[in-house]
């Protein structure tokens, strides 16, 4: 990028900053709901002073070079904010490119008598904007892919409740996949509970589990052994007809597993392993 334009962008960086900002706020997608104007407006400040600052001889369109880190960084917070404020891709996206139309727009209007240097210049800069662009992107998936990760291990957490039903008798409700993953948050946490409250009985309901294969029948295995060896039995309810067909289709054997069709087929089980028994109390009628 030639000196003259370098020094043209840096004596019309206000002019810049107030095009890209009527840019921004012209969009029908702006989401006022996540950022205010002011805030719009120091982002847009602090990235256009530092961009400006680097637009030198020499580093023209290698964003890789040390030169452009203040820019990567400050870009690539803003991204990653975004990314957790939930602004879609495309909002991120027209934040780089309205700023890209704004830097062309003023580099037009003070070179348009010369059509060749107004050409090559708008492609350095194109390439430049371009790069940022790609910069932002990247950084802004990374930041949604650490949201839903996030969200993710939250959701496991919350759908593998250790719920004491009793004492010396829990119980873990499993929604959803089985996974390797949260087979091992279902372990943790039962194995945790079972030390916490000494219970000697512990109930995994798959009712909420969508389909069990052989994958799944092993992470199960997996929990009951664990289980076993904490010195608690572990029983498996919820077995639905279908789950039982698929069970014998693929050769899966539970028999040295305790399996009941219903949670409250294995909590009636579990109060005759305990010698406990629950009665029904007759109304007392009032005269």
């Amino acid at each position: 990028m030639s000196l003259t334009t370098n020094n043209l962008l840096k004596e019309k960086k206000k002019n810049i900053l107030e095009l890209w900002m009527k840019n921004q706020l012209a969009d029908e997608g702006l989401r006022e709901d996540l950022i205010s104007n002011e805030e719009l407006r120091s982002q847009s400040e602090e990235l256009i002073d530092a961009l400006v600052d680097n637009l030198t001889e020499g580093i023209v369109a290698d964003v890789n070079a040390d030169e452009w880190s203040p820019v990567i960084e400050i870009l690539g917070g803003i991204a990653i904010t975004r990314a957790r404020q939930g602004f879609s891709p495309r909002e991120t996206g027209n934040f780089v490119f309205s700023l890209k139309e704004a830097l062309l727009e003023v580099l037009q209007s003070e070179t348009k008598t010369d059509a060749d240097a107004l050409f090559q210049e708008s492609r350095k800069i194109s390439r430049i904007m371009d790069s940022l662009s790609v910069v932002t992107f990247e950084t802004f998936i990374k930041g949604r892919e650490e949201v839903i990760l996030r969200q993710t291990d939250e959701i496991t957490e919350i759908s593998t409740p250790v719920i004491r039903v009793w004492d010396g008798i829990l119980a873990l409700p499993i929604i959803g996949t089985l996974d390797s993953a949260r087979t091992q948050v279902v372990m943790e946490n039962l194995l945790q509970e079972i030390v916490e409250t000494g219970s000697s009985i512990a109930i995994l309901d798959i009712s909420g589990v969508p389909a069990v294969d052989s994958l799944v029948a092993q992470h199960l295995i997996k929990t009951v052994s664990a289980t076993r060896l904490m010195g608690a039995e572990c029983i498996i309810s919820g077995i639905r007809p279908e789950i039982a067909q698929t069970v014998v289709h693929l050769g899966i054997d539970l028999s040295t597993i305790i399996t009941k069709a219903s949670l409250a087929s294995a909590l009636s089980y579990a109060f005759k392993v305990m010698r406990l028994e629950v009665k029904k109390i007759p109304a007392v009628q009032k005269f």
